[in-house]
């Protein structure tokens, strides 16, 4: 059986990014698919770029809104086809992109499972490097799981209770990263068989394309998403009960962050990185908070 796929994408209302990803989407969706932009800024100028595009994608493109939070954005995206049985989500972001062929593969390859992943590859390359196809989902390869690569039977979305709002890029909170992880150890202990059933995709077989964590910012920009990103991460370690071991090593870890990913970070950043990720591990933050990125 093929599944329709409804895409949801937040945005704070990146036209020309929004227009790389909706005209790389050109022939590659089936009649029953849909596009939800959901628009948290700039609002007219999205409903515009829609209606550009209508025809091009046969009028499968919604347009919604939403208050500020990645996470809410998606959720939002996914009610407005609360109409659909069932179907395969995913939720790239508005910098994000289909190669040719992309979607046919990551159907094929989910179709039939209740979530899979595929590669978010970058300017630099890979976001991450995906397990081996047959290494089970656990509280150790979650990790590798980005929101713009997530596949997700709808069903199995709906009984999880979609991302959680509280958390993830434009969220109120500090914890500002950490939502797809988040939502899959929650599936994970509603649906224990999720561990072998889920399919990593061959990045050889199908990808998604991104931007760089860091592409076009500000050193100051930078350093305030490094630091809201750590701290995001290390609150799901600890809401979510990790050794404090692996919570403290993952603080360690960020003071490295400059020597491990000398292309995007200088080493001047893992100070931050490591500040970030020791508030999310105590729970607390140091001096203001802002949101990961305005932009």
């Amino acid at each position: 059986m093929t599944l329709p796929l409804v895409l949801s994408v937040t945005t704070l209302g990146r036209v020309e990014a929004l227009r790389r990803l909706l005209g790389s989407l050109e022939g590659q969706l089936l009649p029953e698919d849909r596009v939800v932009l959901v628009a948290q800024g700039r609002h007219a100028e999205v409903e515009a770029l829609a209606a550009e595009f209508d025809a091009v994608l046969a009028g499968r493109i919604l347009v919604a809104a939403s208050d500020r939070g990645a996470a809410l954005g998606r959720n939002t995206g996914i009610a407005s086809v609360a109409e659909a049985e069932d179907a395969l989500l995913m939720f790239p972001n508005d910098t994000t992109w289909f190669p040719d062929g992309s979607i046919a593969a990551i159907r094929s390859h989910a179709t039939g499972a209740e979530a899979a992943a595929a590669a978010v590859v970058g300017t630099s390359g890979p976001r991450l490097v995906l397990p081996p196809e047959g290494t089970p989902l656990d509280r150790h390869t979650v990790w590798q799981v980005i929101e713009m690569g997530l596949v997700i039977r709808l069903r199995l979305f709906r009984r999880i209770g979609g991302f959680d709002e509280s958390i993830g890029t434009g969220a109120a909170s500090p914890w500002q990263a950490g939502e797809v992880t988040d939502l899959l150890l929650r599936a994970l202990e509603l649906e224990p068989s999720l561990a072998r059933s889920f399919v990593w995709i061959d990045p050889s077989v199908a990808h998604v394309r991104g931007i760089d964590e860091a592409a076009g910012l500000t050193p100051a920009d930078r350093r305030r998403k490094i630091r809201a990103y750590g701290r995001g991460i290390a609150h799901v370690y600890r809401v979510h009960r990790y050794p404090l071991w692996r919570r403290w090593a993952f603080v360690a870890a960020g003071a490295a962050i400059g020597i491990r990913r000398p292309d995007e970070y200088p080493l001047a950043d893992g100070w931050w990185a490591a500040l970030g990720r020791a508030e999310g591990t105590v729970g607390a933050t140091v001096g203001g908070t802002r949101a990961a990125v305005d932009r």
